[in-house]
């Protein structure tokens, strides 16, 4: 897939993860469509990335907003050819601890946005995908899924942002066949930790056991000296949006989920390879 004169429409695109996918991919030529909640930053973004940007504001686990938000993108644009899913929430609560048990409401509002929201996004803008003529590769569209490494590996407090990270790979491979006699091609990646909105709207006490990685039952192998964890700030996000360039462009791997993250169990122990970034496929 050519990333100059593609659509690609990226949910949760006003910030974080997604702000730096729209930014990499409007940079190399492609048309972006934002799509996030009414109260984001989205109609900043979209201004200040330019005339080939735009904010629709939606709901992702809304069928009626999300049909509007693609039908505005292909008003605007002409078609959608790439879709990156980015919307989505943290929560950390235990499932027993010293309030109780944990809140059933929170844990069904995560798996609502991060898991039902992102299937939402992938059946509705799959539709418009069909629509395409295919390229000299037999492509018609893309869809770039966003998991976690929490999905292979969740710390304490992570039950549901856990499974619903592991819901997005389990229905990766799936929904890849399920569109691959249209030349739709889907692929998911698990991240580590980046300085996003969500991650900072964590509890500093969440924040801080994901960063030292002395959350889960194994305890952390013992860091050099003078070396302080920190998440991975706007350079790890740029490296983020090169890799979903990579994976919008290529045409293998189909119905895979990649990891990517710091080397180490969970958080940053000693990298391995390039700075800030592990590939290997699960």
């Amino acid at each position: 897939m050519k990333i100059a004169g593609s659509t690609t429409v990226i949910t949760g695109g006003a910030s974080g993860l997604g702000r730096a996918t729209a930014e990499r991919l409007s940079g190399a030529g492609g048309r972006v469509a934002l799509l996030d909640l009414p109260k984001s930053p989205g109609a900043q973004t979209a201004a200040a990335l330019g005339q080939n940007a735009m904010f629709a504001p939606c709901d992702v686990t809304s069928a009626d907003e999300v049909t509007v938000a693609l039908d505005a993108a292909v008003a605007r644009f002409g078609a959608i050819h790439i879709l990156v899913n980015c919307a989505g929430i943290g929560t950390a609560e235990k499932t027993f601890g010293k309030r109780g048990p944990a809140d059933l409401a929170a844990f069904t509002r995560t798996i609502q946005i991060n898991l039902i929201g992102t299937f939402n996004c992938i059946r509705l803008a799959a539709a418009h995908m069909a629509k395409n003529q295919p390229n000299e590769e037999g492509e018609r569209g893309v869809v770039i899924n966003t998991a976690s490494v929490a999905a292979f590996d969740g710390q304490i407090g992570q039950a549901a942002y856990s499974a619903s990270k592991g819901g997005i790979v389990g229905m990766t491979l799936p929904i890849a066949r399920d569109l691959a006699e249209m030349g739709i091609r889907v692929v998911t990646i698990a991240p580590g930790i980046f300085e996003t909105p969500m991650l900072a709207g964590l509890p500093e006490p969440a924040r801080i056991s994901l960063g030292t990685g002395q959350a889960g039952p194994l305890p952390a192998p013992p860091r050099p000296p003078g070396r302080v964890w920190s998440a991975g700030g706007p350079y790890h996000r740029e490296r983020h949006a090169q890799w979903r360039d990579h994976q919008a462009r290529r045409r293998h791997p189909h119905g895979a989920a990649l990891s990517w993250k710091f080397g180490g169990r969970f958080a940053g122990w000693g990298r391995a390879g390039p700075p800030g970034t592990r590939m290997a496929p699960r």
